[in-house]
């Protein structure tokens, strides 16, 4: 981006991306992850950005294998292969140059304290500084509408920097909460990004929630990412909800309610921080000839 359009997009919304050390972004399949949006984001990120593997934790130590169990398949030649639930740390390099560390895994049964510091261990040995979450929970919400996408942060610096709430929720956590919390705790920048999966699709896939989510880590990284045929899968997968809801009145009529209290809510505010974040979006991309 040219520092013309640089000047633009902070006079409209003030907030600046993460500087340029090296970020960890995790995701865990299970409570906190609706229509698996938020593990397949980290999925889609080790493939675009052809990440190494670096680090596997131990699954011996952390999971119930009566709850995740192992499966077996057939590998190279016919050989049978026995694969056990466990979590993986990838590290990629942006185009732009940044290291990121991205950890993809199952929600543990075990020892939630012990397994976030191990991960962050593995981060304190590439200096990460910023650690990003990601989860996605089933809303009231409609399928037709963008995907609701919320940012939060217990550090005062990194809302006005990054221009994040701070999280309101009491209540039950998942390790994603955990792993955010205990990230602070020990001086880390901690943000959690969340979107919201309309609760009548949960099934996965869910790649318009992957593209709000995906488009949250561009303006925290402030670069842009490969999406892939992810527009497409999203516009398929809206067409193919709008036909499901026009054979049954009752969802149709249901959506409509969604849709009507959604613009309610968001008419106020649709000339403020939404815009602006699209407009560097489009800027970015332009910029790289995407």
């Amino acid at each position: 981006m040219s520092n013309e359009h640089e000047e633009i997009f902070d006079s409209l919304i003030g907030g600046e991306p993460l500087g340029s050390a090296p970020v960890l972004l995790a995701a865990f399949e299970g409570w906190n992850d609706a229509g698996e949006a938020a593990s397949d984001v980290i999925k889609h990120l080790i493939s675009q950005w052809d990440a190494e593997l670096i680090h596997e934790v131990d699954p011996e130590e952390f999971h119930d294998f009566q709850v995740n169990r192992p499966t077996l398949t057939s590998g190279e030649g016919g050989a049978r292969e026995l694969n056990w639930p466990t979590t993986a740390v990838w590290r990629a390099t942006t185009p732009d140059g940044r290291v990121v560390l991205l950890v993809q895994g199952i929600e543990p049964s075990f020892r939630w304290r012990t397994y976030c510091e191990e991960l962050l261990n593995v981060a304190a040995m590439f200096e990460v500084q910023t650690v990003v979450t990601v989860g996605a929970l089933l809303a009231d919400v409609p399928h037709t509408r963008p995907v609701p996408i919320s940012t939060t942060s217990e550090d005062p610096v990194v809302r006005e920097r990054l221009g994040a709430d701070r999280s309101r929720y009491e209540g039950p956590v998942g390790i994603v909460g955990v792993l955010q919390h205990i990230a602070s705790e020990e001086g880390l920048d901690a943000t959690s990004v969340w979107a919201a999966v309309p609760h009548y699709v949960a099934h996965p896939p869910a790649p318009k929630a992957m593209l709000g989510i995906l488009g949250r880590i561009e303006e925290l990284l402030g670069e842009p990412i490969d999406l892939g045929t992810l527009v497409e899968d999203a516009e398929a997968w809206t067409n193919g909800v709008n036909e499901l809801a026009a054979e049954d009145a009752e969802i149709a009529q249901y959506v409509s309610q969604l849709e009507e209290a959604k613009d309610t809510v968001d008419l106020p505010e649709a000339s403020g921080d939404a815009i602006a974040r699209e407009f560097e979006r489009y800027l970015r991309r332009r910029d790289n000839g995407d």
